[in-house]
């Protein structure tokens, strides 16, 4: 795919109309780097003019900041808030609650003043504006889909509806969790515990949340967090389900159905 990054367009004389932060997860990591490209093919089909910073795009530091490495996050947030100030970026959208929590709630204090939006409300917006057009009886027509508050969207950002309408465009029926929306448990990755081992205690967070989702008998598991994608897709695993329940990201499933 062709991108365009902020320092082309600069030299282009051109202002893209939003920023994609892109993340680390959806650099590095090679499941969520579908979510990217997902992302990126919807934003390109409706047209919308957007730029990524590409090889200048450094991580916002929330794992640093939660694992207790003040420091370090605050190095890399004035590196990051330096670059995007010299572009003179006003509106950013993220795939990532991580980078979406700390882009909008912790830059401000440090320099760094943008509208931050997560994906799940763009996609929101784009079928409200109908810009987004779905086919009718698309691939996941009467499919049972449940959804899996990420804790950075829900809880941290108060977006509990955006994902949800989203989904319902999709013409499918959404099943929730018995814990869900204010009440939704955390998928074990959040606060930088991706990266250590496991602590003492009888079961995995994500093995927990996974057994939650399969009862709601779901053929999909929908998230709109890479780090919460990569815990349920281990959990649907560990359960030898990969076979009848996908998870998936709302990009990638909204990308599907156009």
């Amino acid at each position: 795919m062709k991108i365009n990054t902020m320092a082309e367009m600069m030299m282009n004389g051109e202002t893209p109309e939003i920023l994609f932060w892109v993340g680390c997860a959806g650099s590095f990591d090679q499941r969520a780097q579908k979510i990217t490209k997902a992302f990126a093919t919807i934003l390109t089909k409706t047209g919308i003019s957007f730029a990524i910073l590409g090889k200048e795009e450094a991580c916002t530091g929330d794992p640093a900041r939660r694992a207790g490495n003040e420091f370090l996050f605050q190095m890399m947030a004035y590196q990051n808030i330096q670059v995007l100030n010299g572009y003179g970026v006003k509106k950013i959208v993220t795939t990532c609650p991580h980078c979406f929590n700390t882009l909008k709630n912790e830059y401000p204090e440090l320099g760094g003043h943008y509208e931050v939006i997560h994906h799940t409300t763009l996609l929101q917006e784009l079928i409200n504006e109908g810009k987004i057009v779905l086919q009718e009886g698309g691939a996941f027509k009467g499919k049972k889909i449940t959804f899996h508050d990420s804790c950075y969207l829900g809880r941290a950002n108060n977006i509990y509806e955006a994902p949800r309408k989203v989904l319902e465009a999709l013409d499918a029926e959404l099943v929730e969790m018995k814990r869900c929306r204010s009440n939704g448990l955390c998928c074990g990755a959040g606060g930088a515990q991706m990266f250590k081992e496991d602590e003492p205690g009888i079961s995995r967070i994500n093995i927990e949340r996974s057994h939650e989702a399969l009862q709601t008998g779901a053929s999909i598991i929908a998230s709109a967090c890479p780090f919460c994608n990569t815990m349920m897709t281990d959990g649907v695993k560990s359960e030898e389900k990969e076979g009848d329940v996908q998870v998936m990201d709302v990009a990638e499933l909204i990308a599907q159905s156009m």
